[in-house]
């Protein structure tokens, strides 16, 4: 049996939901392989600089900054986290290779930014030969000290062309590239569901044949939720709500206590956004590529904004929402109803729905297949696989 580690945190949720997709998957296809996932804030927490002056950890930091929009200014705040992780370089490899040591694999797998210097060259150092992977949960890197480093021994998973151009400009090869056809997301977005949009509609209270939207803005929420919700209930547009409030409980809880002219329907954490995007025709987001990646998939335009508060590694993804025509990308949610507006055209929204049908994101299949070929397993050792676009090394 081969041993995979899959490193991840709990900064925002895509990281986690990566590597739990890659679990998933694999025990799905009943590979051969024993997937650990290995919590890097847990592993790390010592060296926690951040939280040796505040007493909150470095990912719950981040997740207050989204919950609360404060996210004008992150690019700075993001070059001092840089800054710090450097000074702590060799402390943070000393400490690393003894957990590598201690917990010995075949393939080091890391689903996170910023640390992959340091988790590669304690890996390679303790391990010398065996591969280690990034895979970018970004539709592209935020270069410098990102994602993507400049060191040979470094394989990366890019899921745009963008994000693969992005490591041949640092040196890595065509044999250290794998391009995929998208962003991995949990199995259960690919089942084939045959739900009756009304009926789901009705259990949540909404009316069945009403345009709804889908306001999802992370597993953390966010408050300009508030903003977005009390815009579209003044406008009395031909439209119904689901609010995804994730584990922002506080906001789960005040709009459930506001006075709605419009139907709505609110829920807090759930791992079930796979179904609620069933019943809607769009989403109302941030420019997030996980949820850009869920909606794709389940076949929804988009309507984002991208601006100074957006996240600097979030902004490509602004651009990409617009060179493929899939949604509408404001310069901010005060816009929000004459976004709206212009996605509930019909000639807009058929427009939009067309170019999202075209989107075919297969990443979650083709992934186990190069980790396979990067553990030296031939088509032989792997087993079947739900039909996926070939994941080839970039070209």
């Amino acid at each position: 049996m081969k041993r995979v580690h899959v490193v991840f945190h709990d900064g925002g949720g895509g990281h986690r939901n990566a590597a739990v997709a890659l679990q998933t998957i694999v025990s799905e296809q009943k590979r051969d392989w024993q997937i650990e996932l290995i919590q890097f804030q847990d592993l790390t927490d010592r060296l926690d600089v951040l939280r040796k002056l505040t007493g909150i950890r470095i990912q719950q930091q981040y997740n207050i900054l989204l919950q609360n929009g404060w996210t004008l200014g992150s690019t700075g705040l993001l070059r001092v986290l840089q800054t710090a992780i450097r000074l702590f370089h060799r402390p943070l490899v000393r400490l690393l290779e003894r957990f590598w040591r201690a917990h010995p694999a075949d393939l080091l797998v890391s689903v996170i930014p910023h640390f992959n210097r340091q988790i590669c060259e304690s890996w390679t150092n303790v391990y010398p030969g065996r591969p280690f992977v990034t895979l970018i949960t970004d539709l592209a890197d935020f270069p410098p000290r990102f994602w993507i480093e400049p060191i040979s021994e470094q394989y990366v998973i890019a899921g745009t062309e963008k994000a693969a151009e992005q490591a041949r400009a640092l040196g890595h090869d065509d044999s250290h590239i794998f391009r995929t056809s998208g962003m991995i997301l949990r199995p259960d977005f690919y089942v084939a569901e045959n739900y009756d949009v009304a009926e789901l509609r009705k259990q949540m209270g909404l009316r069945p044949d009403l345009a709804t939207a889908i306001v999802l803005f992370g597993g953390h929420g966010s408050k300009v939720m508030y903003d977005i919700t009390d815009r579209l209930d003044a406008a009395n547009l031909p439209l119904q709500l689901m609010l995804i409030c994730g584990r922002n409980e506080e906001l789960a809880a005040k709009l459930r206590a506001r006075p709605w002219k419009m139907p709505v329907h609110i829920i807090g954490f759930t791992k079930e956004v796979h179904k609620l995007m069933h019943a809607a025709d769009f989403l109302i987001g941030k420019p997030g590529p996980g949820s850009i990646a869920e909606a794709m998939v389940r076949k929804l335009p988009v309507l984002i904004e991208c601006n100074a508060w957006t996240l600097p590694q979030e902004r490509y993804n602004a651009e990409w929402v617009k060179e493929k025509r899939v949604g509408i990308v404001l310069k901010s949610f005060r816009e929000v109803v004459a976004g709206v507006r212009r996605m509930l055209e019909p000639a807009d929204l058929a427009e939009f729905r067309k170019n999202v049908a075209a989107q075919e994101n297969r990443a979650i299949f083709e992934i186990p297949e190069i980790l396979a070929k990067l553990l030296g397993e031939t088509s032989a050792d792997s087993p079947p696989s739900k039909p996926a676009h070939s994941a080839t090394r970039a070209l």
